[in-house]
């Protein structure tokens, strides 16, 4: 791609020392009308330029060998071939390119999708049921963006050599450069395990329950950043997985050994002191970090219920939730542990 795209902005593929080049995207969608809407969603950011847009599968995994992109938006139901058959191909042609799929809102494909995130796809987003939810300031718009430029921009920062500058993408290098100082776990035994995870959770969650394969014998909580729907179909994977109970948490539900609770979509997963035990409360309060479910209602709630006997695990994700919460168990004495970042999908959460 030739030609400036305004002042002070580089050429599309610059890499010199300082220059900030475009995130470079394909979209995939048999619908021309849904791929007009997306392209023009992302190209409202001048730091994202669509480089190609496509009908299937089958194109699809033509353009990505003859055209340079960061990110592809892949749709999953389409003619010649759909999205879940061409992602090996996309990946194989080219190994670098970060996959974002997308979908409706329905069972069938968030089964899909889930099996396309265990496959190699990075994340997903669910198509917007109307023009006004494509354009909601805190929908779709902003989740999409947000995507597509921490992936892109996780993928660049891994090329970069040791001594490059400090990546700008949102959640990245916040910390670089400064001193960590580990502190030993606490001495005292977990009464429960509560993990936060966002972009590439699912596929960090499925190695943990494959090596723990219902090993535990204290409750573990999960807060997963998903729409209902998805996550009815992420705690069905973890279940067979884990080879024991998995399921998404009810209100009022006590806590039991061994079960792993997520956190529906839509909703926040707390814990309460109950009269003889402590529950589950489900509730719709205000989103938090732009998320609901987000973490951090899980964490601060749990170190006001069980003090130093918590353990928190915050894996791959964009963003900062989990940090205040975080904070909370950290201060009522409990153990937070963080997913490092060579095999974080987005370092930014931990």
């Amino acid at each position: 791609m030739a030609g400036s795209i305004g002042a002070g902005r580089v050429v599309q593929g610059d890499r010199r020392e300082g220059a900030h080049a475009l995130y470079r995207v394909m979209v995939v969608d048999d619908s021309a009308l849904i791929r007009g809407l997306i392209r023009r969603t992302l190209e409202s950011d001048p730091d994202i330029k669509v480089v190609e847009s496509v009908g299937n599968g089958e194109l699809a995994v033509k353009a990505v060998g003859r055209v340079d992109v960061d990110v592809v938006i892949l749709d999953i139901e389409m003619p010649v071939m759909d999205g879940l058959t061409a992602l090996p191909e996309i990946l194989r042609a080219a190994p670098g390119v970060k996959v974002i799929m997308a979908s409706t809102l329905t069972r069938r494909n968030a089964s899909v999708s889930m099996r396309a995130l265990a496959a190699g796809a990075c994340d997903y987003v669910a198509k917007p049921a109307s023009v006004r939810e494509l354009h909601a300031p805190d929908g779709f718009r902003r989740e999409l963006l947000a995507k597509v430029k921490a992936l892109a921009e996780s993928s660049r920062r891994r090329s970069r050599s040791a001594d490059a500058a400090t990546p700008k993408g949102p959640g990245l290098g916040l910390y670089r450069g400064a001193k960590i100082a580990l502190r030993p776990p606490s001495s005292l035994r977990p009464e429960l395990i509560a993990i936060g995870s966002s972009t590439g959770g699912p596929q960090a969650l499925f190695k943990i329950f494959a090596e723990w394969r219902s090993r535990l014998r204290v409750p573990v909580l999960i807060t997963q950043h998903m729409p209902p729907t998805f996550t009815a179909i992420l705690a069905e994977h973890v279940e067979r997985i884990y080879g024991s109970r998995c399921a998404e948490a009810r209100d009022n539900e006590p806590l039991e050994p061994g079960k792993i609770y997520l956190a529906p979509g839509d909703y926040h997963m707390i814990v309460e002191a109950g009269d003889r035990a402590p529950v589950i409360r489900i509730v719709q309060s205000p989103p938090e970090n732009f998320c609901r479910p987000a973490v951090d209602p899980m964490l601060r709630s749990l170190a006001a219920v069980f003090g130093p006997r918590v353990l928190g695990v915050i894996l791959t994700g964009m963003g900062r939730d989990g940090l205040i919460g975080s904070q909370a168990v950290v201060e009522a004495g409990g153990t937070i542990v963080a997913q490092d970042e060579a095999s974080s999908v987005v370092w930014g959460m931990p």
